[in-house]
């Protein structure tokens, strides 16, 4: 029976209940970066939120990243209030597996993170990436402001454009407000987990297409 929310999203009534506050505590700090993991954050950094698939994979991308001064793991866009992992492997959470990229826009602008987000998995996939299937590896974006955004939704146009040229199917990734989508960090040994597990599993790939415009910008 749980089988049968891999692949759609639960409704309300559907959802695991959660629980009003997390069951584990967060680490204070990111193990490569040194920085603290949990805001508030220093004056002048932004904050984006990025799906791609399994989020081991996905956040050592940011973190190599120059200009990225955090990161972090946890589960967007579901129902469940403060889930744990394997809340979210039942597909009863509605949660995707989230990486929190916290960043100098002085040293890296969004529009390069999202170049990146896009060129490191296949966006084409749906419910699934690669071999992980399910709603917690779906692709999406969670803006922190208008700004993000619109960047966001047209480097969507443009990367389906370039994508549906190379013969890639329609792209799937959800975009919404993080305002409306509460980010709750994953357990402990999630965080930075292929720092502390050099061999672990990654599942990070990606469609091998770039897009040669780059990431379109938004007027206006």
């Amino acid at each position: 029976m749980l089988f049968g929310f891999k692949d759609r999203m639960p409704t309300p009534q559907e959802a695991l209940p959660g629980r009003p506050d997390p069951s584990f505590a967060l680490p204070d700090r990111h193990t490569v970066l040194g920085n603290p993991l949990a805001g508030p954050y220093p004056e002048g950094l932004e904050t984006a939120d990025f799906g791609m698939g399994c989020f081991w994979g996905a956040e050592r991308v940011f973190w190599q990243t120059e200009g990225v001064w955090t990161t972090l793991v946890g589960y967007q866009g579901g129902l469940t209030p403060n889930p744990t992992y394997e809340e979210t492997c039942t597909g009863r959470t509605g949660h995707a597996e989230i990486v929190r990229v916290v960043f100098d826009p002085s040293k890296v602008g969004y529009e390069q993170l999202l170049r990146l987000f896009w060129e490191s998995h296949d966006p084409t996939q749906g419910f699934r990436q690669g071999n992980d299937t399910g709603t917690t590896y779906r692709s999406a974006v969670f803006t922190h402001s208008p700004e993000q955004d619109a960047a966001a939704r047209a480097s969507r146009e443009a990367y389906q454009e370039v994508l549906g040229r190379a013969g890639h199917g329609a792209v799937t990734t959800e975009i919404g407000s993080a305002a409306d989508h509460v980010f709750y960090p994953a357990e402990a040994y999630h965080q930075q987990y292929l720092d502390k597990n050099p061999g672990g599993y990654c599942g990070i790939g990606g469609t091998g297409v770039s897009c040669p415009i780059g990431v379109a910008r938004a007027e206006g």
